[in-house]
């Protein structure tokens, strides 16, 4: 597998971003960047498509002032870690099981999980397949596919660009899953990882790698049907927190509801003036809320 690495010179200067990288070998000769910040009880923070953890950098100081270590993985692909080369070289099951490996090379346990986007898609199958090391799941704008989960026509419209349009820009993505405009500044943070074409393999694909009911080429509905079989009996407090413009993932919220036991009594919140990227523009809300249901499920 030919891997890429973004030169660190491409992170230089980002706004409000002074974390320390840390690294772990998920595979033979494959990095995974994360931050990892503070001590106490573990939130995970796992993030989605084309972004990184800079996505949590205004979540992170409130989670960390309000005692807990936490920890923002970037996806191999993504952000600091490792960029194969290949489209071949992702699937669903690796990203699962590269976020297994740094779970267990780091001997987490006791996890409180916030998952978007693809967060929701690898976290929710870990913490299904990994159900002792989890205490709690917060899920904002994402989903977990299972058999008679069809696409939208948002999404189909979202991967039919992806796979089609000549200029990939991570930070123009960004841009048109929020409310509000982004600056430059921020824009250029998101485009960081990706100095060229040759490193958004994994951007690229992601999108094609979503499986649903009557379009899995890759086979991953079985296990999205088998970790949906221990969400339904989940009893451990689970969290929705999504935002009110999202096409894609708008009205997910309710199906976690009716579907896992732990959400009932949660203070669930839709999030006002909020799009896909709901960390970006809500972050500090998101995160004071976290902060409220953590404390209070102890």
């Amino acid at each position: 597998m030919k891997v890429l690495r973004t030169p660190e010179s491409c992170f230089e200067s980002l706004a409000d971003y002074p974390f320390k990288p840390y690294y772990h070998e998920v595979a033979k000769g494959l990095r995974m960047h994360y931050v990892d910040e503070g001590e106490g009880p573990i939130v995970l923070l796992l993030h989605g498509e084309p972004s990184w953890s800079y996505l949590y950098r205004k979540m992170i100081p409130i989670l960390v002032e309000a005692g807990f270590r936490t920890i923002a993985p970037d996806l191999i692909g993504f952000g600091k870690s490792d960029k194969p080369v290949r489209q071949e070289d992702y699937s669903y099951q690796s990203h699962v099981d590269w976020l297994k490996a740094l779970i267990s090379g780091l001997n987490l346990s006791d996890i409180h999980l916030f998952c978007q986007d693809w967060g929701g898609l690898t976290g929710l199958r870990i913490a299904a397949e990994e159900e002792a090391l989890f205490s709690s799941i917060i899920a904002s704008n994402t989903l977990l596919t299972r058999t008679g989960v069809y696409a939208n026509d948002a999404f189909k419209q979202w991967r039919d660009f992806s796979q089609k349009t000549p200029h990939f820009s991570a930070g123009k993505v960004l841009q048109l899953g929020t409310v509000s405009n982004l600056s430059e500044q921020v824009i250029a943070a998101y485009d960081a990882p990706f100095p060229d074409d040759s490193f958004k393999a994994g951007a690229r694909v992601f999108p094609k790698l979503v499986p649903f009911d009557g379009e899995d080429p890759y086979g991953a509905i079985p296990a999205c049907d088998a970790a949906w079989k221990v969400l339904e009996r989940w009893e451990k407090p689970f969290l929705t927190l999504f935002g009110d413009s999202d096409p894609i993932m708008r009205g997910g919220d309710l199906f976690f509801q009716a579907k896992v036991p732990g959400t009932k009594g949660q203070p669930h919140q839709t999030i006002t003036d909020a799009g896909h990227f709901i960390q970006e523009e809500k972050g500090e809300e998101l995160a004071q809320r976290m902060v409220v249901f953590l404390k209070h499920s102890k």
